[in-house]
């Protein structure tokens, strides 16, 4: 007899539904606990979930939201490719890392167990990690130079690596032959595997205990329960079509400039994002697949929209995901894609809280909810060699996950706040990387003046420097982007943060590397060379210094709206200058206190060069861009349009000279930044990325 939902009492229905959430739980901290290495261990790159027998995502992690939203494609795929030969049988695991068959790219391995109950397949475990190196060209396996996929890695399609609970020692040894550091892949993949086995009995006790009809039910309920509350939220919500647009420099081979769109289209219950109109897929390692799409959108949409409904698949039964293949996120075989991850997905990702940040904007119930971009980039250092002891020694440092959050319309972003996509963010201490390997850190800190200015401030970034130690020489892998692109947008009159940056300084002595740095600016003072976005593969030896900075958080709102009093208490947490106060937010300083009358002049002189010298015909609002009545209008008062049109027609638009937003904000060649100003206040209402000669981009409309 099958049960229904309203069959379950309340009381059981909670017990378990938090149940599972415990298993997914005991799942990660069942990983982390076998796994050696400090990517999961410190920087818990990793997730797990459960899953129906279809791959519907019933619970997930929050750990990387990447990894659980591409799972569900992994699972789909093995179904699709396996379910009869070799057949999907109890005590079975698959392990895959393709990203034209689920994953994002290639070091994500995904190591999926079906669940049986009493003989009958009732669900799936499934775990996810990042791994230091899965072989290909380089260490790490970050394929820089590659033209295809075959280059990059080895590709692992959904092999049955446990076979009716036996582990394969053919597949095994294959698996660990491809990889620089079998003891640290093989340990991790164990870790996985024990994951899985806990979920598995888990999951089975809880079924042993209330029947297995009653937890199925219920986790189909879950999922049903979610699609409702989004499908609510979305039908509170203004219909209308939201935009967002961004950037990335160098392909890996040439430093050409890419971007990806999106346009989210809102109508009753259900939301499109589209992809069209990003460019062509690139010749280099940047591109990522359907799978790397779909988990990156899940990741930017689900703080915002879904902040307290269950994630799972229900939510995103209320969206649809829309991209012409070829393109650089629905990349075609057989396109590199080993650096899809903190390129192209990570781009999706920023396009689409962008864009959704703007559509929770139109409503007062939910504008709380849509910050800037968070730390728009992703910057990767990988360090390989001999250890202090002669072994093998490798490491990929995940420092840079410390970049700025994205402003709230009513709270700055965190300075250091760790990724989007990772809800419960987490970076090693200085002391556990040194002590895993021959080298040293001079510093890490913040770096003043890079979160975006804005009446709330982005949050600042972080950078630090290291240097090999008690070893000849390491050999180092950069790459990256966001060095000449800012890709932390503000929102509504907010800056962008600050660009990140990659730096090295050659043969100091001892004494000198003892005294060189103890900041960013220390060491732009003595000299470095700047390494640009992708810098590669290098050589470093003793008293050679490698470092890099990472991208401050977006900024929301005009900056000269900034409380000085928040300026002032900026400076002293060593996050603004004096410099910045006076040139972003128009604050000026009497010894340690604001002097208020200098200070509301030096604002209105801003505003007047904002309109080109213009008189000012009205006083600025404290508020930003808003739309009521089917009618844009600046907080002043001024009207910009029908919501139904483009307001940036009415509006007053400038192209920023370089350097206009400090030092640590830069463009690439092609690019340019504009302001789009209130022509009657000098409001600032938005600050636009754009590549020369393209026209603005019509960020929102709502439907009449």
């Amino acid at each position: 007899m099958t049960s229904s939902a309203k069959d379950i009492d309340p009381i059981t229905f909670e017990v378990v539904r938090n149940k599972l959430q415990a298993i997914t739980e005991e799942q990660a901290i069942t990983l982390k606990s076998v796994s050696g290495s400090p990517v999961v261990t410190e920087a818990t790159d990793f997730n797990n979930g459960l899953y129906l027998t279809d791959g519907s995502i019933v619970t997930m992690g929050p750990q990387v939201i990447f990894h659980t939203g591409t799972m569900s494609s992994v699972i789909r795929s093995i179904i699709s490719n396996f379910s009869d030969n070799p057949g999907i049988r109890e005590g079975d695991m698959f392990i895959l890392n393709d990203p034209y068959r689920g994953a994002i790219h290639q070091p994500d391995v995904s190591i999926v167990a079906p669940v049986f109950h009493h003989g009958k397949h009732v669900a799936w475990a499934g775990s996810c990690a990042h791994q230091l190196d899965v072989g290909g060209m380089s260490f790490g396996s970050w394929a820089i130079g590659a033209t295809e996929i075959q280059q990059e890695a080895m590709l692992l399609p959904g092999i049955k690596l446990v076979e009716g609970g036996v582990l394969r020692q053919d597949l095994w040894q294959m698996i660990m032959g491809m990889t620089r550091l079998p003891q640290v892949l093989g340990l991790d993949l164990k870790a996985m595997i024990a994951a899985n086995n806990v979920a598995a009995r888990r999951f089975c006790e809880l079924m042993d205990r209330y029947g297995s009809d009653v937890v199925e039910t219920i986790m189909r309920e879950e999922i049903n329960a979610s699609e409702r509350q989004m499908r609510q939220t979305l039908s509170k919500l203004p219909d209308g079509v939201f935009r967002a647009r961004d950037y990335i420099e160098h392909d890996g081979h040439e430093n050409r400039l890419y971007h990806v769109c999106v346009t989210a289209t809102k109508k009753g219950d259900g939301l499109t994002l589209d992809m069209a109109g990003t460019s062509p897929q690139a010749p280099g390692f940047i591109n990522c697949t359907a799978s790397g799409m779909r988990g990156a959108a899940f990741t930017g949409l689900l703080p915002i929209l879904a902040p307290t409904i269950r994630w799972n698949e229900g939510v995103l039964r209320a969206v649809t995901i829309v991209a012409p293949e070829g393109v650089r996120c629905n990349a075609t075989w057989p396109a590199p894609v080993s650096s899809g991850t903190i390129s192209t997905a990570w781009i999706v990702q920023n396009v689409v809280v962008a864009a959704l940040s703007r559509l929770v904007a139109c409503s007062r119930e939910y504008a709380s909810e849509g910050p800037a971009v968070t730390k728009g980039h992703m910057t990767v250092m990988t360090l390989a060699g001999q250890d202090r002891d002669g072994g093998p020694f490798g490491t990929f440092l995940l420092d840079s996950t410390a970049g700025g959050g994205g402003a709230y319309p009513d709270h700055d972003g965190l300075d250091g706040s760790g990724d989007y996509c990772v809800p419960r963010p987490a970076i090693a201490n200085v002391e556990a990387n040194e002590a895993n390997g021959p080298f040293l850190y001079l510093y890490r800190g913040f770096v003043p003046d890079t979160g975006g200015p804005g009446r709330t401030r982005g949050g600042a970034g972080a950078s630090l420097a290291i240097t090999p130690y008690e070893t000849d020489g390491l050999h180092a892998m950069m790459l990256g982007h966001g060095v000449e692109v800012p890709n932390s947008i503000g929102q509504f009159g907010g800056r962008p943060g600050a660009c990140g940056r990659n730096y090295i300084r050659r043969r100091s002595g001892p004494t000198e590397v003892a005294s060189l740095a103890h900041s960013l600016n220390d060491m732009l003072t003595v000299g470095v060379e700047e390494l640009g976005p992708k810098p590669g593969r290098m050589a470093l030896t003793a008293g050679d210094v490698l470092g890099y900075a990472f991208q401050g958080g977006g900024g929301y709102g005009d900056p000269i709206k900034r409380d000085p009093r928040a300026v002032r208490a900026d400076i002293a947490n060593g996050h603004v200058t004096i410099e910045a106060a006076l040139a972003q937010y128009g604050v000026v300083f009497e010894g340690r206190s604001v002097d208020e009358a200098a200070t509301q002049k030096q604002r209105d002189k801003i505003r007047i060069s904002r309109v080109g010298g213009a008189a000012l015909k009205r006083s600025p609002g404290k508020g930003d861009l808003s739309a009521a009545g089917g009618r844009f209008a600046c907080s002043c008062g001024c009207d910009l349009g029908a919501s139904s049109e483009n307001w940036k027609e009415k509006a007053r638009t400038n192209v920023l000279g370089a350097g206009e937003l400090g030092p640590h904000v830069r463009t690439h060649m092609e690019l340019e930044l504009r302001e789009h100003v209130c022509v009657e206040c000098g409001s600032l209402l938005e600050t636009e990325v754009a590549r020369k000669g393209e026209p603005s981009l019509v960020t929102l409309c709502l439907s009449a």
